[in-house]
């Protein structure tokens, strides 16, 4: 496998073109010394539940897996929580305010992005949200509709994190059916 820093040639401190692999996660600059470890991107994931026992999901407006099922997420911007980031999401991909974000779980993700892979931490989220009625796709959710759990299939999912994710989230609420 390639290290994750590969396209990185140039030191990000003093510009030199010695940057070197230090290990399996960082480069160093024998001219600076400077060291730069290459870290995850966090990554937001809502699971929205309604009365119905329906999921919401998304299909993706864009690459990677553009046409696929998703769930709503993204990005956590810089100085923003994971819980706001979440809530930031939904609103942007779905117009919904999300009340209240239950930290669940997460998966080790590569997010291909631009032809780069951004090595991400997907964090999953319960969330709960103020109107269930009104949502529409919106940012780089082509689409966006309640699904019945039971016909729920991750194989639907684009995204390998996200077909990890319902698999826990599906075995969790089968766990919880039995007890």
């Amino acid at each position: 496998m390639e290290h994750p820093l590969s396209q990185f040639q140039y030191c990000p401190k003093c510009g030199s073109h010695r940057f070197e692999i230090h290990n399996e996660k960082s480069k160093q600059c024998p001219d600076c010394g400077f060291i730069y470890y290459f870290n995850p991107s966090s990554a937001t994931v809502a699971l929205i539940v309604n009365e119905q026992d329906e999921l919401l999901v998304c299909r993706r407006g864009k690459e990677p897996a553009k046409g696929t099922l998703d769930l709503p997420g993204g990005f956590v911007d810089m100085f923003e929580t994971g819980e706001e980031g979440v809530c930031r999401e939904v609103k942007e991909e779905t117009g919904m305010e999300v009340t209240r974000a239950e930290y669940l779980f997460s998966i080790p993700n590569i997010y291909i992005y631009s032809g780069f892979p951004v090595h991400t931490l997907d964090m999953f989220f319960h969330c709960t949200v103020k109107d269930l009625l009104h949502f529409k796709a919106m940012d780089d959710a082509a689409d966006a509709f309640f699904l019945p759990i039971k016909d729920i299939r991750p194989e639907d999912f684009g995204l390998t994190s996200i077909r990890k994710g319902l698999q826990k989230f599906l075995e969790s609420r089968r766990l919880r059916a039995i007890l």
